[in-house]
């Protein structure tokens, strides 16, 4: 089961959770956009886009439809950024403007770190550039234990 925590200075989220499944196949679903929008997906929010280009300096963007899911009044919610850091299958780090955010000019950065484990892999995924977003913040304290439980169930039932 995935955990998350705000740090004491409130800029960043960082989840964690074990997957049992090599960092390889991790990391696939990770940055793999046909994978994306099987897993990345939710019916309060579901996927209708999901585009990456997985290298250095690589983009994505992913949009959803309308679902029950509301964060300062968006229901349809917009995300791109660009890839900052790219280690395959160890890290993965890109910047994140969301069109859901308090203010939607601020750079947010989501960095994956995947650490090889017995039995698998750990995952901790640290979003950071959060302290003036404070709507966006708690949002993201539940959001991504979600992401987190649905890339475990993704690859751990061996699809892709």
């Amino acid at each position: 089961m995935a955990t998350t925590a705000v740090t004491p200075d409130r800029d960043a989220v960082v989840g964690e959770i074990h997957i049992a499944a090599p960092p390889a196949r991790v990391f696939q679903a990770l940055t793999d956009a046909a994978q994306l929008k099987q897993w990345f997906t939710d019916p309060s929010c579901p996927i209708h886009l999901w585009e990456m280009d997985a290298r250095l300096g690589g983009r994505y963007r992913y949009n959803t439809e309308a679902g029950t899911a509301v964060v300062n009044n968006v229901r349809e919610f917009e995300c791109h950024g660009e890839i900052v850091e790219f280690d395959p299958p160890r890290l993965l780090v890109y910047t994140w403007f969301g069109n859901w955010h308090d203010n939607k000019s601020i750079r947010t950065v989501v960095r994956w770190e995947l650490t090889p484990q017995a039995g698998g892999t750990h995952v901790k995924v640290t979003h950071s550039g959060l302290a003036s977003l404070p709507i966006a913040r708690k949002d993201y304290t539940g959001g991504w234990v979600g992401v987190l439980d649905m890339l475990k169930k993704f690859t751990e039932k061996g699809s892709g």
